[in-house]
């Protein structure tokens, strides 16, 4: 059996549970003192023209989404965001409750209905280009419970809303003359909705994760919360050593990391907000860079770019005593995106996460689900609508079991490195 008091992860989780109580002045875990963490995320964007609220819309409307925490609490506070309108929005009333599915219906359990206020109130008007947060509340919710967010819109601007496309996980617009939910619109996406925080009394905190549509989880089952991101947190919740660390997914599927035309904003313009904007963040993720190798002219540049990103992230994470881990790029050969120029680009960024003294340690997911016999292909096993890209929830299942906590390990210098992944 192996000797935990000697063992690197341990040191590690103890070192990181250590800087949060003292970020919240905590002395014990039966302190008094309580931790704000955030326990679920999603990446906010323009919504394209495609992805926007079916009819009859937002305005004047009731939507009722759901979203699975990670991590439980004691209390809750919520996050809305209108970053990308260009008019105010206003919000009649907002309600959360514990959701009786994981998406594939609109059905809470009504016992558990609370208020949602801001500064006391059940209306709060969101100004153009900004985000809110709501009152504190008491609203108890286990590790990875499905949570009901309801909100009541009045005026907004139709065309320029805020939310997250990528929901694989469907919400549910209802009329204001309509009682019946099971008569609601569905749709396949997120609005308005940020973050939701929750207390806690134990000490805890979050890993962020940047990434694009592999992190969004195109390729999961809708409504089945089995994005890698998803698995990994139930794995992390599995251990007593971590059930007390979130797992926050900021991808956006089509983004980039540098270049323009992407959708979404760029991982360059985006970072601060998404991965040093939330509470309890102690580690972070790199998983990004697809995208601009897909679509670009010179591969090797290109990759030069992202690294150059990437530096940056690390040194302001650094700079906040947050841990920053890379993840190796999947294959994509088979996909309309490759060339051989696109895939020495990629064998350059992936050489990068493996090696450089910058990071904290690597997940080696090209390692994890590429074809033994072709290994710049996925694994057919793996693929999704054969698009040679994204993997399938098998795949997702793959991706989080290859992060092997147990492989962490200090490298000698001035320089931690940890090894995460087989």
């Amino acid at each position: 059996m192996e000797n935990t008091t000697s063992n690197p992860l341990h040191w590690l989780l103890s070192a990181a549970l250590c800087v949060a109580m003292v970020v919240a002045g905590c002395t014990s875990p039966s302190s008094k003192n309580q931790t704000w963490v955030t326990t679920w995320a999603t990446a906010m964007q323009l919504v394209e023209p495609y992805n926007l609220p079916p009819a009859p819309g937002l305005e004047g409307n009731t939507l009722r989404q759901i979203v699975q925490v990670s991590i439980g609490g004691e209390a809750v506070q919520l996050r809305l965001s209108n970053e990308y309108g260009t008019a105010d929005m206003e919000i009649a009333g907002v309600e959360m409750a514990e959701a009786l599915s994981a998406g594939d219906s609109p059905r809470q359990d009504e016992q558990s209905v609370r208020r949602i206020t801001f500064g006391g109130k059940d209306n709060i008007l969101i100004k153009a280009g900004e985000r809110v947060t709501s009152d504190p509340i008491r609203f108890p919710v286990m590790p990875r419970q499905n949570v009901a967010i309801t909100i009541r819109f009045g005026r907004l601007s139709p065309a320029d809303v805020t939310g997250h496309p990528g929901s694989r996980t469907t919400s549910y617009i209802l009329p204001p003359m309509e009682t019946d939910w099971a008569k609601a619109v569905p749709t396949n996406h997120w609005y308005v909705i940020n973050a939701i925080d929750v207390k806690r009394s134990t000490p805890s905190y979050a890993i962020a994760v940047l990434g694009n549509s592999i992190t969004d989880g195109r390729g999961s089952t809708t409504n089945q919360q089995d994005r890698w991101t998803d698995n990994f947190s139930r794995r992390l919740l599995a251990d007593p050593q971590t059930d007390g660390v979130a797992v926050l997914n900021f991808g956006l599927g089509g983004n980039c990391v540098v270049r323009e035309g992407g959708l979404g904003p760029t991982a360059q313009t985006r970072f601060r907000r998404d991965l040093f904007g939330q509470q309890g963040v102690r580690y972070l993720i790199l998983f990004e860079g697809v995208n601009d190798l897909g679509t670009c002219d010179d591969g090797l540049r290109t990759a030069d770019d992202v690294i150059h990103v990437f530096e940056q992230i690390i040194s302001e994470a650094h700079a906040q005593d947050i841990r920053v881990y890379g993840a190796t790029v999947t294959p994509f050969k088979g996909h309309y995106y490759y060339t051989d120029d696109r895939e020495q680009g990629r064998q350059r960024l992936n050489d990068w996460v493996r090696t450089s003294p910058l990071l904290d340690g690597f997940i080696d997911f090209d390692k994890a689900v590429r074809s033994s016999f072709d290994t710049i292909r996925l694994n057919e096993r793996f693929l999704y609508e054969e698009d040679w890209l994204h993997p399938n929830a098998e795949g997702y299942h793959v991706m989080a079991d290859a992060i092997d906590l147990q492989l962490l390990f200090p490298a000698s210098n001035q320089t931690y490195r940890k090894k995460i992944g087989k």
